[in-house]
């Protein structure tokens, strides 16, 4: 019956293809009245593409254009038709299919339908660069575009190095290098961590006239940021005729990047003041500062402008609005958060139940995640784990936390790593299950780390188990010397009132060099000014 269809009834045919995208279920239909299409304008054959991309039938794309082939094509129309694949391609079979299309087609010396390869291998990033050096390597005049792109993709596969040697092959042959080519290169080098090299790639942008452009001087600003160089970043940012939203979102990250915090604060007060309206980054890295700081007034005011721009919406935006009411004390405000959230990703249960379990509501910690478990929600991960762990030990569940550690590998494939053994150390440990927790650590394949042995040494001590406690003092020493470790093994042997032991103990401290840790040191926020702990018992003084 398909073979009797006149030529004239191909527009009928063209919208029948169109009704089928929207019905999944007739996909049998579609395939039936898109095979005869043999002389089908481009358009219908991008509809047929497109259905098959929106099903997961990729396969079917790359045998499309074979069928619709025919001598009368132009040759834009089959580089449209290239173009049209390029888009559905999301996997590394789909890309070795397209390419030999395009390679079969005579495409292969044709930049635009080349860069596309190229450019969706710089979006995939490490598995796709070592095929994407293949295919540049055959096109015989590569333009600033295809430099540009290999640059980028190999800089974000973090192939540093390679990123910096096709600049220099650029500059080799002749090829001028725009803002985009100093943008790539100058986040090459903050992620390279090499401030020598950053320097150098901003000379070369002044040279080329290139530094004064909005895209490269953020770009420059955000490199040394990564570089800890605060001094020139700020330079670079005062030095500006006028500030967008990256200028200032890519000054407030450098601060935050090198720990100073309060500047966050200001600085996003000061964007505010100058009429910028913030975004998704300018709030999540606001929020972790306040976070950082403990800085709840702050943080509840954000939460305001947040509410009153209506960004309330965004994920990544009520996560970290989670974390810090959880960090500041307010769990309250932080289940409030999470359940006002219209849509949550995995990151919101973790941060709700860890927040939970850090202060002290285990169970209400292990509901939610038996709710999202059943409800299918979202499939945890480690920190999932990491989070009921915790609850776990905080709560003396014992039998949860080691139903909950055994499901990790058997129901999840999630193999544990040292904090879930961490976890469940402290758990055994607590509920006076020492034998257990060292059996544990001893059955670990890897390394194990000093803290695990640390951390059953304190419950040893807790629980007046000198004879273990010996046992795993002599496996911290084969890892690493401190002087808390001592402490500890010292203590224990005082409270059994065995002081030769002690003294043996403390002569063993001065003769392997095991020195006392630099201690530890405390901040409050007190009428918005942030204090040390030294500062604040001063100030104890001076109010009494």
């Amino acid at each position: 019956m398909r073979e009797q269809w006149p030529p004239s009834r191909a527009s009928i045919r063209g919208r029948s293809v169109g009704m089928a995208i929207n019905c999944a279920n007739r996909l049998i239909s579609s395939l039936c009245i898109a095979t005869p299409i043999c002389c089908a304008s481009n358009t219908k054959i991008s509809l047929v593409l497109s259905t098959f991309s929106k099903l997961n039938l990729c396969s079917l794309c790359y045998h499309t254009p074979r069928r619709i082939r025919n001598p009368t094509e132009s040759s834009n129309s089959r580089e449209e038709t290239l173009l049209s694949l390029s888009r559905q391609c999301s996997t590394i079979k789909d890309l070795e299919q397209l390419h030999a299309q395009i390679v079969q087609l005579g495409f292969d010396q044709n930049l635009y339908v080349v860069g596309k390869i190229l450019e969706f291998c710089a979006v995939l990033g490490r598995d796709l660069m070592s095929y994407s050096e293949k295919i540049f390597e055959h096109i015989e005049r590569p333009d600033g575009f295809l430099w540009n792109t290999m640059i980028r993709g190999f800089g974000s596969a973090s192939h540093h190095q390679k990123a910096l040697e096709y600049y220099e092959r650029m500059r080799e042959k002749g090829e001028k290098p725009d803002n985009f080519t100093f943008s790539f290169l100058l986040k090459v080098c903050g992620k390279l961590g090499s401030v020598m090299m950053g320097k150098q790639i901003h000379c070369s942008s002044i040279i080329h006239g290139l530094d004064t452009y909005m895209f490269v001087r953020n770009t420059l600003i955000h490199m040394y940021g990564m570089l800890r160089d605060i001094k020139a970043a700020r330079q670079l940012f005062d030095e500006m005729p006028c500030w967008d939203l990256v200028a200032w979102n890519s000054m407030i990250h450098c601060y935050f990047h090198c720990g100073r915090y309060e500047e966050v604060l200001h600085f996003y007060t000061h964007m505010l003041q100058n009429g910028i309206q913030p975004d998704e980054a300018t709030l999540v890295v606001t929020i972790s500062a306040c976070s950082a700081l403990g800085a709840l007034d702050f943080g509840s005011w954000v939460h305001f402008c947040i509410d009153k721009i209506e960004l309330n919406e965004i994920v990544s935006v009520s996560n970290s609005l989670i974390d810090m009411y959880a960090k500041c004390g307010a769990i309250e405000q932080a289940c409030k958060t999470f359940n006002e959230m219209k849509q949550r990703n995995i990151v919101s249960w973790n941060t709700i139940i860890a927040g939970l379990a850090m202060h002290g509501y285990g169970v209400e910690a292990l509901n939610l995640f038996a709710k999202m478990v059943d409800e299918k929600l979202e499939k945890p991960d480690g920190i999932t784990f990491l989070g009921v762990l915790c609850a776990c030990s905080h709560e003396g569940l014992v039998e949860e936390g080691r139903s909950l550690f055994d499901s990790m590998n058997k129901e999840y494939n999630i193999e544990p790593n040292i904090k879930h053994y961490g976890c469940m150390v402290d758990l055994l440990g607590r509920a006076a299950l020492l034998q257990e927790a060292y059996q544990l650590i001893q059955g670990i394949q890897t390394k194990c780390s000093a803290i695990l042995w640390r951390t059953l040494l304190a419950s040893c001590r807790v629980h007046g188990n000198l004879e273990l406690g010996v046992k795993v003092q002599k496996h911290l020493l084969e890892l690493e010397y401190h002087s808390s470790d001592y402490s500890l093994l010292a203590n224990m042997y005082a409270s059994a009132e065995q002081w030769n032991e002690v003294v043996k103990v403390r002569i063993s401290v001065r003769d392997d060099g095991a020195l006392k840790p630099v201690p530890a040191n405390s901040c409050v926020n007190i009428q918005a000014k942030r204090i040390t702990e030294g500062e604040f018992n001063e100030w104890l003084k001076f109010e009494k």
